[in-house]
């Protein structure tokens, strides 16, 4: 019998790898539409929360600090896929708003990314997905719980 001591470290220690593999798996996959796994993330989030959304949600979503953003969508804006405008309730802030290159590119950036899981997870049962879920989430949350501590 495994100990769950072995099983622990063995989970923790392929997240970070996998993540890694994952990200470079997504990129190649999203090399034709010229898009790399954080621009298409970007693309697709704003896209998923619409019109309007300012640049810190967006980078809370995306999970980095609102500064790291910027170069991004200085180059998202160049390719003239986001327009940035000041946000009428805070004149400090910006809202971001999808052009129509860039909500077809959401799209189809949403088409691949479901293709690209959809090969990856394929002989994967449901239900161990779910559990998976449910682990990285009860991870999360211990972690959050341990920063606040």
């Amino acid at each position: 019998m495994v100990s769950s001591a072995f099983m622990e470290r063995q989970f923790t220690a392929l997240l970070m790898p996998l993540a890694r593999t994952y990200r470079r798996h997504v990129d190649r996959g999203l090399a034709a539409m010229s898009l790399s796994h954080s621009t298409a993330l970007a693309v697709m989030l704003l896209g998923r929360l619409g019109d309007g959304v300012r640049q810190g949600t967006l980078a809370e979503e995306l999970g980095v600090e609102a500064p790291s953003v910027v170069p991004m969508l200085d180059a998202m804006q160049r390719d003239g896929l986001v327009e940035r405008r000041v946000d009428p309730q805070d004149k400090r802030a910006r809202t971001l708003h999808l052009s129509p290159a860039g909500k077809a590119l959401a799209a189809k950036a949403e088409v691949e990314s479901a293709a690209i899981r959809a090969r990856l997870f394929a002989g994967i049962a449901a239900e161990d997905v779910a559990t998976a879920v449910c682990v990285l989430e009860r991870l999360s949350r211990a972690i959050a719980a341990t920063d606040q501590g």
